[in-house]
């Protein structure tokens, strides 16, 4: 077999199709850009879902990719089977070459041959090929190429070899290539009861689109039948280095070998899955990370926690309870850097999240074990219930076999049935909720102008807001209630496209401009601008004045004086991130921003809080740099050079083939800020003007947001922030003096407070001013009503005070049983015309008297609504009496009654 390594099969797949003048395109990132039903992207044709649709026109026609994917959750999940098989992933890539209406099957399937058997070098008589059993045009073209009779080329009449884009949409027969790794192995050929076996593997998929499905019973040929292939690299590799097992190849062999050296545990039959499984999700999570995942609790963060906690589980069934795994991670970085540069890049944040989420596990694991041990105690028939197992699972992410490596040890089994059950209406549950976080769906008109469904296909709109706040403009496309229109008029709501404008469209955190479209007799304004499939300008708002028609010329002005404010306030986010990086560390990534006229917000991933004294210094750093001033330097360049320059990238962003570098800034004698950004941005830093950051907080695990204002909005804050503390200190003056006056009439010595702070003064002085109020009142007899009744063995007391709130009854009712031993005590107080009742029993009574009983009745009697508490002290609340006399002879009898 062929001494090939991944990276070899890789780069001989791109330069054989560059060779045949395919457009070799960078892997798109794994969070989908242009679909929101994906979770993650699964193919290499995701990135081109909008070519094959005709949404996207491209400068090639045919093209090639090694496609990152990773399939561990959603509608294709493999997460289960990994580390259990030979050649289950979570992460792989997806080698494919793509005709968008250019070559279609008899060029694919000679591209294919050629591939295989002449540059990899594949045996014929090792391979067979599959095809749907309508395509006769397939089966007759591989005959004729590669000379296979009908033993070799099988006919499958099933949906494995038709594929679709979903229930409408292009869709068309694929054929399959697959390869013997013989008989030794368990397994037989495609569409035989043993096609899952490991003998016969698939190792390509041609899949030809000919035809769109219009509805589910309708099905035309499209216009340009299109191609799109895909290969497991990984598979390919292992073919190509002899073994069917994807794990035996260089690569895999390599993380493993570094992994082990960690472990006590050396590879072995009984431990291999552990290894396989903390190598690919190790893998997996460098991947997720660089492309701006991070672990949560909910969609595509929760997949990667659970891809992550797999492996820490694994690590933990490998001896190692502590962080550990982080040192893998150097290893998959350096093996993979090379075509994925983005590993070196975000390196800092894949291992501070790796080893924060190792010390939550480590936590966690602590926390599972009680709650489980705890769940123990209560079992009666040596069987855990399946549901306790699930909401360990599903609730604190405990691993199911980490509970049965628990109970193995006790003696006693999960109850698996009710645990799959309940896991898989999770996963149905989980699929019907999911709703995607890729770009939105775009109305279907927009779809029909763009692709010149109604009339000639629509040009790009051309952008002139760099340099420019207004222009002259054609109109070339109204849309009103979703509707193609011809003209406006004056109080119609639209959107409108033009051929050139000035107004940035909403992207990147920079909200869209404002402003208005003219003419002699015609006035629009402008509440937002969107853009389109990557290169339609949509211009929203009101018709205030006259008519617009499709055709017409206008001037497009811009809200400068807004403008402005977002372009201080987006350079000044570029600042605060560049200050980020500098204080807290090179794995501080944006995560979202909001960039407008009034405020900026950038979230960022870190792990802790921001201290006050690291805000401080933010502040001062930035400040730094704006009062040093200097331009604003804008360049362009391709994505590659950028970032060999040090421009920073956003984790997970596809960018085109030339990018705008904005670079800005000096501190201590280098530059301060290099980003990847096509936002509009100053020209001078020092326009920027005092930058300073009002607020700091978390939104998610590992994710911060930082709240800031600048210029006169900084201004104005301060000033609101200044008038609320004068007005605060004006009103704790006030009661301080109030309460320092009653104090004085209450005879209170104020010589022990005159050191403290205003804030501190107010709370002991409310303190003090409570204690010598209720000191009165309870030395006062008006106020302080106190009977005592003998009644057999005990005292009945029965108090009415006036003036103290029902807080205060607890401690005088225990200070009266103090007082008078063997007691049952009635305490009531009456303030702004509400009666408060408690009742206290002395402890040796209460098997015979029952204070929660007497508060309820009492209540009753007095108009109240019951109340409750316990045997020796209850509370409760009435209407205050017009008569004494009438409650204390109530309170005898109830007691005399109980006693007796």
């Amino acid at each position: 077999m062929s001494n090939k390594t991944l990276q070899d099969v890789r780069k001989t797949f791109k330069d054989f199709f560059k060779a045949n003048d395919h457009q070799i395109v960078d892997s798109s990132p794994l969070v989908p850009q242009n679909d929101p039903t994906l979770m993650f992207a699964n193919s290499g044709m995701v990135q081109f879902k909008n070519v094959f649709t005709g949404l996207e026109q491209r400068d090639y026609k045919r093209a090639t990719t090694a496609q990152k994917c990773v399939r561990a959750g959603g509608k294709h999940n493999d997460l289960e089977n990994v580390g259990f098989t030979p050649r289950h992933h979570t992460f792989f890539e997806m080698l494919g070459n793509f005709s968008f209406g250019d070559y279609f099957k008899e060029e694919a399937i000679n591209y294919a041959w050629q591939l295989i058997t002449k540059e990899y070098s594949l045996p014929k008589d090792k391979l067979y090929v599959t095809v749907f059993s309508e395509d006769q045009e397939a089966y007759d073209l591989w005959h004729k190429i590669t000379g296979f009779n009908e033993d070799r080329i099988i006919k499958i009449p099933t949906s494995d070899n038709f594929w679709s884009m979903g229930d409408t949409g292009p869709c068309g027969p694929c054929s399959e290539i697959f390869y013997d790794h013989g008989d030794h192995l368990f397994g037989g050929l495609p569409g035989t009861k043993d096609e899952d076996g490991d003998r016969f593997i698939e190792i390509w998929n041609l899949v030809f689109m000919q035809y769109e499905q219009v509805s589910k019973d309708k099905r035309i040929n499209l216009p340009k039948p299109s191609v799109d292939t895909g290969m497991g690299l990984e598979r390919m590799t292992a073919v190509l280095q002899g073994t069917h097992d994807n794990y035996q190849i260089d690569l895999f062999k390599k993380i493993i070998l570094d992994t082990e050296s960690l472990f006590e545990q050396k590879l072995s039959e009984k431990n291999t899955a552990s290894y396989r499984v903390i190598a690919d999700h190790l893998r997996a999570s460098a991947f997720l990370i660089s492309d701006g995942v991070l672990p949560s609790n909910e969609g595509r963060g929760y997949v990667l926690r659970r891809i992550m906690r797999r492996a820490m589980r694994h690590s933990n069934v490998l001896g190692k309870t502590d962080p550990i795994l982080y040192k893998v991670l150097p290893t998959i970085i350096e093996l993979m850097k090379e075509e994925y540069p983005q590993l070196e890049n975000a390196k800092d944040l894949i291992k501070e999240t790796v080893v924060t989420e190792e010390e939550r596990f480590s936590s966690l694991l602590k926390n599972g074990l009680k709650i489980l041990n705890d769940e123990v105690k209560k079992i009666k028939d040596e069987t855990l219930p399946g549901s306790v197992a699930f909401k360990l699972y599903d609730t604190y992410g405990f691993p199911v076999d980490l509970t049965q490596d628990v109970l193995k040890e006790k003696n006693i089994k999960i109850d698996h049935d009710e645990f799959k059950k309940l896991r898989e209406q999770s996963k149905v549950e989980a699929r019907a909720s999911w709703k995607g976080t890729g770009s939105v769906g775009i109305d279907k008109i927009w779809f029909e102008i763009v692709s010149g469904q109604n009339k000639e296909k629509l040009a790009d709109t051309e952008f002139f807001g760099y340099g420019s706040d207004q222009i002259e403009s054609k109109l070339l496309s109204i849309v009103k209630e979703k509707k193609a229109s011809l003209e406006i008029r004056e109080g119609d709501s639209a959107s409108l496209i033009f051929n050139q404008t000035v107004f940035y469209a909403e992207s990147g955190g920079q909200i869209s401009d404002t402003g208005t479209i003219e003419s002699n007799e015609v006035l629009f304004e402008v509440s937002d601008t969107q853009k389109i499939f990557g290169t339609f300008y949509v211009h929203s708002g009101v018709v205030k004045k006259g008519t617009l028609k499709l055709g017409d010329n206008f001037i497009l002005k811009i809200d400068k004086k807004r403008r402005d404010k977002i372009k201080c306030n987006h350079s000044a986010t570029h600042l605060l991130h560049a200050a980020l990086r500098e204080k807290l560390g090179k794995h501080v990534s944006q995560k979202g921003s909001y960039v407008g006229p009034d405020r900026l917000r950038f979230d960022f991933s870190h792990s802790k809080p921001i201290s006050k004294q690291e805000i401080v210094e933010l502040n001062k750093n930035v400040n730094a740099v704006v009062i040093n001033g200097g331009e604003v330097k804008t360049t362009l360049m391709t994505p590659k050079k950028a970032i060999e320059q040090g421009a920073m990238a956003l984790f997970g962003e596809k960018y085109g083939d030339e990018v705008r570098v904005v670079t800005m800034g000096n501190f201590n004698n280098k530059t301060f800020s290099i980003e990847l950004c096509g936002g509009t941005h100053v020209t001078e830093l020092s326009t920027i003007d005092n930058f300073e950051i009002i607020n700091e907080s978390s939104i998610a695990s590992g994710v911060r947001r930082i709240e800031a204002l600048r210029g006169d909005e900084l201004s104005t804050h301060k000033q609101s922030l200044n008038k609320l503390a004068k007005e605060k200190e004006t009103s704790l003056n006030s009661q301080i003096k109030g309460l320092e006056s009653n104090i004085k009439k209450l005879n209170g010595n104020l010589e022990d407070f005159k050191d403290f702070s205003p804030e501190v003064k107010l709370v002991k002085l409310k303190s003090l001013y409570e204690s010598l109020y209720k000191k009165n009142i309870l030395q006062d007899s008006k106020k302080n009503i106190i009977k005592d009744y003998p009644l057999k063995d005990l005292t009945v007391r029965i108090q009415y005070i006036y003036g103290l709130s029902g807080k205060d009854l607890r401690t005088i009712v225990d200070d009266n049983k103090k007082e008078i031993g063997s007691s049952a005590v009635f305490t009531f107080s009456e303030l702004d015309n509400k009666l408060n009742i408690a009742v206290g029993i002395t402890d040796e009574l209460t098997n015979n008297l029952d204070a929660s009983f007497f508060a309820k009745e009492i209540s009753k009697f007095l108009k109240g609504k019951g109340g409750g508490g316990r045997k020796d002290f209850a509370q409760a609340g009435g209407e205050p009496p017009s008569n004494l006399k009438t409650v204390y002879d109530f309170v005898l009898k109830l007691v005399e009654t109980k006693i007796n």
